[in-house]
């Protein structure tokens, strides 16, 4: 088994709390992880909801943290002002590219349609393998059971390939999503890239 060395996560996450005080509890364990470990975190650099408490909780262990914002959500986001770097760019996507190269790998937390939509094109990068760098999802109380029913939707109707069911790895527990993180099997894809014209799923 082979381990991968994780020096930054990049982290999408709720602008909210969300309804259930579990969600902030998890980010905030998820944070004095990170820098227990030494792990720079990168995530959207907004002072609150889970995005906050997750930075807090990183800073106020002792860890380092790198916020990427756009100059639209400076202000909706409120932009945390103890972090160690804050950049600001002119768009979303611009923004997510960012993420994408100083990260080692990511990790989605409950959030909203921003979340999602970091956390697919992450996935997609890596299905495409224009990027090979691990994904986790940690699954607070169930909270992305729906996600990972709908991937399997895509499996059995046709859309998605196996063995791109599993290019994310799933836990309840930061310390063990982590392990997996620095341990998982990348889905190699060159192959089915190459062979997509004749190959079936």
């Amino acid at each position: 088994m082979i381990t991968k060395e994780i020096k930054s996560i990049g982290i999408f996450c709720g602008s909210a709390l969300g309804k259930n005080p579990a969600y902030a509890e998890r980010a905030k364990l998820l944070g004095k992880l990170l820098a227990d470990e030494k792990i720079h975190l990168v995530y959207g650099a907004g002072n609150v909801g889970i995005m906050g408490v997750l930075a807090d909780a990183v800073l106020d262990n002792g860890g380092t943290v790198t916020g990427v914002i756009t100059k639209n959500l400076v202000d909706v986001e409120l932009a945390h002002d103890r972090i160690t770097e804050t950049i600001i760019t002119d768009t979303l996507s611009e923004r997510k590219s960012i993420i994408e190269g100083i990260s080692d790998a990511f990790i989605a937390l409950p959030g909203g349609y921003g979340t999602m939509d970091e956390f697919f094109e992450m996935l997609t990068l890596n299905q495409l393998s224009i990027i090979k760098k691990p994904i986790g999802l940690l699954n607070t109380l169930g909270f992305f059971n729906p996600l990972i029913a709908m991937s399997e939707h895509y499996v059995n109707e046709g859309f998605v390939r196996p063995e791109h069911k599993n290019i994310f790895v799933i836990d309840e527990n930061e310390t063990n999503l982590l392990h997996k993180l620095r341990t998982s099997d990348l889905v190699e894809t060159a192959k089915w890239l190459e062979n997509f014209k004749t190959e079936k799923f």
